[in-house]
């Protein structure tokens, strides 16, 4: 099992200083509205396996409606005006940023781990890269699922007027990373109830 988000360090030693954004707003409107980062996926919250996924990092900021299954210790904001979509939220969470890195995911990542989030780091360490991105089995890019330098966020920031992360973060001419997919894809969302079923199915005997 991944390690417990309640054992969060602040400013965590890494060899690679990064902070983690996670947006766990939206209104989750094929799950009828329910509170998608609080459902339950073996046995714990969406939103825990995805803080621990970013373990490492020495800030994590959530951004969406403070809720019991928030990990302890994380910084809660909201975007302005709440629910206006992942591009507000973005900008609400880099305020918090103060690593070098921010790590950027989505709340509802069941199957993330942290060698993928390493391995995100290492590809948005390599030369001339302007960050990493996650890409699916089909080779489309998962930008809830990357890592950018912070300050190129903030410059992108600024200047944008659209509300599309693709808008926003394709033209930072990140790296693409492809992982290996099987049963389990590290970007595999719970956006349906069929999903959210799925993926605690596959989690049960995975992580327990």
């Amino acid at each position: 099992m991944p390690p417990s988000p309640d054992a969060r360090p602040h400013d965590y030693p890494h060899d690679r200083p990064y902070d983690a954004v996670l947006l766990a707003g939206g209104r989750a409107r094929r799950l009828g509205g329910a509170d998608k980062p609080g459902a339950a996926v073996g046995g714990r919250p969406l939103i825990s396996w995805v803080a621990a996924a970013v373990a490492g990092a020495a800030r994590l900021v959530v951004v969406g409606p403070p809720r019991a299954a928030d990990p302890p210790g994380a910084i809660v904001v909201r975007e302005d005006p709440p629910g206006a979509g992942p591009v507000p939220a973005l900008r609400a969470g880099l305020a918090e940023a103060r690593a070098p890195r921010t790590v950027l995911l989505a709340a509802d990542l069941p199957f993330l781990r942290p060698a993928h989030v390493a391995a995100l780091l290492d590809a948005a360490d390599a030369p001339g890269a302007g960050g990493a991105v996650l890409v699916d089995e089909d080779g489309r890019e998962q930008w809830l699922a990357g890592c950018w330098p912070t300050a190129g966020l903030r410059a992108s920031l600024a200047s944008y007027e659209g509300g599309s992360l693709r808008g926003l973060l394709g033209p930072l001419d990140p790296a693409r990373v492809a992982l290996p997919a099987g049963e389990r894809p590290p970007w595999y969302d719970c956006d349906t109830p069929g999903a959210l079923l799925h993926a605690d199915r596959l989690a049960v005997p995975y992580d327990r």
